[in-house]
């Protein structure tokens, strides 16, 4: 079972995954995080007290917003401009879940996270303000995840008390009622969308294998098992139409590798490393992957596909969090954590 799949442990609310805050004997490291030369930039610390892991978005060029909980369980903000960082902000709520941001389009942003009482709450920003918070309802366990296919659209999942998914959807006008999708799923989904009114979501399930349910813009197919062993919460991304790659650590702390091409899924491949975090991905442009994970250093591990998988490389520090990350355009990656003095912490 991998660590901190969320910080956040009395969050997750009965789900597989698992982990506590750390003790004081565990945050007692170096608080400064460190690089080496062959690492493009610095790490550099953001400052702030979280108490989540870190959740970042971008929705144009040079722009980055990231977000998390503070020791008052409200959802502190802050952003990138192009030139400089904006200071910290906090946007209010009272929460018990990683927030997860999405935009579809410049300058529109959403945020949902579960409250106290397990319902999903969500927040946006639009025409150079914040609009309140929100109740979206519902009984979600651990993290949600979400996903646009279209401007002014946001599809939503999240798993119930049931441990079935759940799903709730913006149309550009009013948000639909949750619907049940079934399953029987242990982990936290991951939702992806390589075209307009298509809609891929995994999960694993109670065997430890990976599950998968997809909307063709008409209907949604059955769930599917396309096995595995696994231990982490999946990771999905798409770099092109008719693509995704998925994404999770194994029972031998490896990371474990499935790729649909547009008419079958590959089989299992294993990446090797050794990973203590749920993995995270991004793709900056068609044929392109950055994977990132936390090693059993404490440190945050990269291997990158293009043109062939490149070797596992270490961007050190000792961090305390699954790492954050974001693409705002070819060849530039933001990567983020929490230091083990719970500020924030960046390198790119």
């Amino acid at each position: 079972m991998v660590r901190f799949p969320h910080l956040l442990g009395h969050l997750v609310h009965g789900l597989s995954l698992v982990a506590a805050l750390p003790s004081p004997e565990q945050s007692d490291k170096a608080a400064v995080l460190e690089t080496r030369a062959t690492v493009p930039g610095r790490w550099e610390s953001l400052g702030g007290v979280l108490v989540s892991p870190p959740s970042v978005v971008s929705w144009a060029a040079n722009r980055l917003d990231v977000f998390g909980i503070g020791t008052d369980s409200a959802l502190w903000h802050r952003w990138w401009d192009g030139s400089r960082w904006g200071g910290w902000e906090s946007l209010g709520g009272v929460l018990h879940s990683t927030p997860v941001p999405v935009s579809w389009g410049p300058g529109r942003l959403d945020i949902f996270a579960v409250g106290t009482d397990s319902a999903v709450w969500h927040k946006w920003f639009g025409s150079s303000r914040w609009g309140g918070w929100e109740s979206l309802g519902g009984i979600i366990q651990g993290t949600p995840s979400a996903v646009s296919w279209a401007s002014n659209r946001i599809d939503l999942f999240g798993i119930g008390s049931d441990s079935a998914l759940w799903h709730k959807w913006w149309d550009g006008s009013r948000w639909g009622g949750w619907e049940s999708l079934g399953g029987i799923l242990t982990s936290n989904p991951s939702a992806v969308s390589w075209g307009p009114r298509r809609l891929d979501i995994f999960g694993l399930g109670t065997d430890h294998a990976l599950y998968h349910k997809w909307y063709d813009g008409s209907r949604w197919g059955g769930w599917e098992s396309l096995g595995g062993v696994l231990h982490s919460d999946p990771a999905a991304v798409s770099w092109g139409p008719n693509r995704i790659d998925v994404f999770a650590v194994g029972s031998d702390h490896a990371l474990w590798h499935k790729w649909w091409d547009g008419s079958r899924w590959g089989g299992w491949e294993s990446l090797g490393g050794t990973l203590e975090s749920l993995p995270v991905v991004v793709s900056d442009a068609p044929g392109k992957l950055d994977i990132y994970g936390v090693g059993t250093d404490s440190a945050v591990w990269h291997r990158a596909y293009s043109n062939g998988w490149k070797a596992w490389e270490s961007v050190k520090g000792t961090v305390e969090s699954p790492p954050a990350v974001a693409s705002w355009g070819p060849n530039r990656i933001d990567v983020f954590a929490l230091g083990t003095d719970h500020a924030l912490w960046h390198n790119y």
